[in-house]
């Protein structure tokens, strides 16, 4: 029998979102660079030529266009950060008594600018972690890994990211096709021609997907008690509750007491409404992957990048968000860019899926 050398698929996404988190924790652009750096070595070292694997560009080109439109607005609507170095003064546009507070035009600091790009980039490295796990994580075998609760929306899930590839990939080979025919394919009669086919084979793909699902008893639900469903839909809600109170209260500094116990609470309530939701789902698992050491080391860099970077902003948070008033030049700390060195641990202990 085969094994199976790839990591479960999990991990991956706990290492980006770990990565995810520390990144909210600084504005220091040398540490967020650190992060974009780590998971792109990782991303470049480690996908496969699957499909889904070239989404990690698509997540840096989308993070580069939130990171321009922060500091388009920043430039056109103003900032509240006073600013004393005066870049350009745009034409202001008189606003009318209610919307005093906005403003349109008027002088540019470099302050201002200065604080919407660590903002931004802050908003974009979260992105391109989140593209790291796209990229990683093949869809289906995570799909295979989901409690039995969430098993039809996972597969809603996986269907879309396995179709979108598909689709490009079509529109790909037809444009090819025609150039290769000497045909147009661009603008609108480019557009109908190539079009056209591409909707015709995911009609085909959708009827063909649909058949196999049914042949194979997707959607079928086994007999639970009522009062074991109030239970579960109780757990699930009170859970869901409790990770959005508790995530609420570590990101504010008021809620840092009852933050970590709330989240934690929620978890486990969240965790146990799942455990009893799977009852209702009749589904066998065809060799699951194994949650192995590497797993666990994978998942705990991430996580640990995130506890030591959110331990390193409560110790010293100047190094972790550096003023912008006065404007200084940020600093790289020492003990946060080694925590942020963490991310490179995957790189070195998981074997590359060929």
């Amino acid at each position: 029998m085969r094994s199976r050398s790839g990591l479960h698929p999990g991990a991956w996404w706990l290492w980006a979102l770990g990565l995810g988190t520390a990144a909210t924790r600084t504005t220091n652009p040398l540490l967020l660079g650190l992060l974009v750096a780590a998971t792109g070595y990782v991303v470049a070292t480690h996908r496969t030529a699957a499909p889904w694997s070239r989404s990690y560009a698509a997540f840096v080109r989308l993070a580069l266009a939130v990171l321009a439109v922060r500091l388009v607005f920043a430039v056109l609507l103003g900032s509240p950060i006073p600013g004393t170095h005066v870049l350009v003064t745009l034409p202001e546009v008189p606003l009318p008594q209610w919307a005093q507070g906005i403003r349109l035009g008027g002088p540019v600091t470099a302050e201002a600018c200065v604080f919407a790009l660590y903002d931004g980039l802050k908003l974009a490295t979260l992105l391109i972690c989140v593209g790291a796990a796209n990229a990683l994580a093949n869809p289906a075998r995570l799909l295979k890994s989901l409690p039995g609760a969430l098993y039809e929306m996972g597969v809603a899930v996986v269907v879309a990211l396995t179709f979108a590839p598909n689709l490009v990939a079509d529109v790909r080979r037809l444009r090819a096709a025609r150039r290769l025919r000497g045909r147009p394919d661009r603008g609108v009669r480019g557009l109908l021609h190539v079009g056209l086919p591409v909707l015709e084979g995911a009609l085909e793909r959708s009827v063909a997907l649909a058949a196999a699902m049914d042949a194979r008893g997707y959607g079928r639900s086994a007999d639970v008690p009522a009062p074991v469903r109030r239970t579960t839909a109780a757990l699930t809600l009170g859970g869901l509750l409790g990770v959005c109170a508790g995530t609420y209260g570590l990101l504010t500094a008021e809620g840092g007491t009852y933050g970590l116990p709330v989240l934690l609470a929620g978890v486990a309530a969240a965790l146990a409404g799942l455990r009893l939701g799977g009852r209702r789902t009749l589904r066998t698992r065809y060799r699951p992957d194994p949650w192995d050491l590497r797993a666990w080391l994978v998942a705990g860099s991430g996580a640990g990048a995130a506890a030591l970077l959110t331990l390193a902003s409560v110790s010293d948070p100047d190094a972790l968000h550096p003023g912008v008033v006065p404007l200084v030049a940020p600093a790289l700390p020492v003990f946060p860019a080694a925590s942020v060195l963490l991310a490179l641990l995957p790189a070195f202990v998981v074997r590359r899926e060929t």
